[in-house]
């Protein structure tokens, strides 16, 4: 996000938030790199992928309104990382979904909301559960930084978290 979007989200001046994005950048210039790179590219094939080859069309990069080029910069940065997200969490979900059933776990996969996963499991298999949970999240996909994943239960999903 720019500095005017954060600024706005976080109650920081204008100026300060400018500084702030340029420290982030200063911290690490890998960022900013892929960053440009990516939009280079971006520009050239007129589309960005995710991870799995998944591709995102943006024409809009090279429009001669400021505002559409901006907009289709910020889904070109984003596309990458969230639709490889997205990709990895519904590797994840398939390999889940026929362990439980190979295990005959009476866990049900019921709800997913962003990169978590909500199961209704009997209390005497949460911990079976959570052991085959973590080996399909972490192991979806093989990444050069491992997939960690973090577990919360409950009865309802404000006491899991």
């Amino acid at each position: 996000m720019g500095a005017q979007r954060l600024a706005r989200e976080t109650g920081l001046t204008v100026p300060d938030a400018k500084k702030f994005i340029e420290r982030y950048f200063e911290a690490f210039p890998g960022v900013r790199t892929w960053i440009d790179n990516l939009l280079e590219r971006a520009r050239e094939n007129g589309y960005v992928e995710t991870l799995f080859g998944r591709r995102r069309n943006l024409p809009e990069l090279t429009s001669k309104n400021p505002r559409m080029a901006a907009m289709a910069e910020n889904v070109a940065v984003n596309t990458p990382v969230q639709g490889s997200a997205a990709d990895i969490i519904k590797r994840a979900m398939i390999d889940l979904e026929i362990r439980l059933a190979k295990e005959n776990s009476p866990a049900q996969m019921l709800l997913q909301v962003h990169d978590e996963l909500v199961l209704e499991v009997p209390k005497s298999h949460l911990e079976a559960t959570i052991e085959i949970v973590r080996d399909c999240m972490e192991n979806a996909v093989e990444l050069d930084v491992p997939l960690v994943v973090d577990f919360g239960y409950g009865k309802n999903w404000l006491e899991a978290h």
